[in-house]
């Protein structure tokens, strides 16, 4: 797979537990490399790729569009020849950003796409790399135990909250996703060899700023000290448009039949006492 070594690839290969799995560093394995990516490939000759890997910097693919398009978009193609040559079939994670946010109800799998922003055209230019037969795994707001993420960042601010209290935008509705959850789902889709797009995430909808105030809650914090404010508000500005709607339908797993990852408070309190050393707490009812 690549990308191996990451917040969500990490969570993959350990769900990959009685599979060879071989996962190379970023140093071995470059994507923007076509002579990298095909030696790599070919030398292990897999059944699958799991391409996971990717420039997930939105700030900074919207400063540098040549590396984002190189990394996220030509590196797929990389993958994507060297799969064909091998005769591997291809799981590639994608992103809610290849929507433009404008929708007002959750994207399913048909919808059109649309990206507002640098990063969220890159990684559909991934999309578009990939031969029929593939595996598309559109995810959104991941966290875990591993790399940086927005539940890390909240535990680490909520601190040492500034008097005038944590400010998160409220104006951005999503759907959390929790990486080991995700790799879950992600090895059951390459076992069982589905093609297609597949929404994966975790169940519930939210903003940023009551999700912060969940993860501050969850921490035995209290969740007051978060303030909400609107994403035109930010200082600085971030230089990426962000979807104000990225909501993801998982109606692909559900129409299948297939298992739907937990409500993302259930694993967010999982979550929380692994990085705190506190008890989870029972998960509440979800809201509707």
């Amino acid at each position: 797979m690549t990308g191996g070594s990451g917040q969500l690839g990490s969570e993959v290969v350990s769900a990959f537990a009685g599979h060879r799995v071989v996962a190379p560093d970023q140093a071995d394995f470059d994507l923007a490399s076509r002579d990298s990516v095909l030696q790599g490939i070919t030398s292990m000759a897999p059944d699958v790729v799991v391409h996971a890997a990717a420039w997930t910097d939105v700030d900074g693919c919207e400063l540098d569009p040549d590396r984002a398009f190189l990394v996220n978009a030509l590196g797929t193609r990389h993958v994507a020849e060297a799969a064909r040559i091998v005769g591997a079939r291809v799981v590639y994670v994608s992103t809610d950003y290849v929507f433009p946010g404008d929708s007002g109800r959750p994207y399913d799998e048909w919808d059109a796409t649309g990206p507002i922003s640098v990063y969220g055209r890159s990684k559909l230019g991934g999309e578009h790399e990939l031969d029929p037969g593939s595996t598309i795994v559109r995810t959104s707001w991941v966290c875990g135990r591993h790399g940086r993420n927005f539940v890390k960042t909240m535990l680490r601010a909520a601190s040492a909250p500034p008097p005038e209290g944590l400010a998160v935008v409220d104006d951005q509705h999503g759907c959390p996703t929790f990486a080991d959850d995700l790799a879950t789902a992600v090895a059951r889709l390459t076992v069982a060899r589905l093609p297609g797009v597949f929404h994966v995430t975790n169940e519930g909808r939210t903003t940023w700023f009551e999700f912060a105030r969940d993860i501050i809650a969850a921490a035995g914090g209290d969740p007051d000290v978060v303030r909400p404010i609107a994403t035109a508000d930010l200082r600085p500005a971030r230089p990426a448009p962000r979807p104000a709607w990225s909501v993801l339908d998982n109606a692909a797993l559900r129409l299948a039949g297939l298992p739907l990852l937990p409500h993302y408070r259930e694993s967010l309190d999982r979550l929380v006492a692994e990085l705190t050393g506190r008890r989870a707490a029972t998960a509440a009812p979800a809201a509707p």
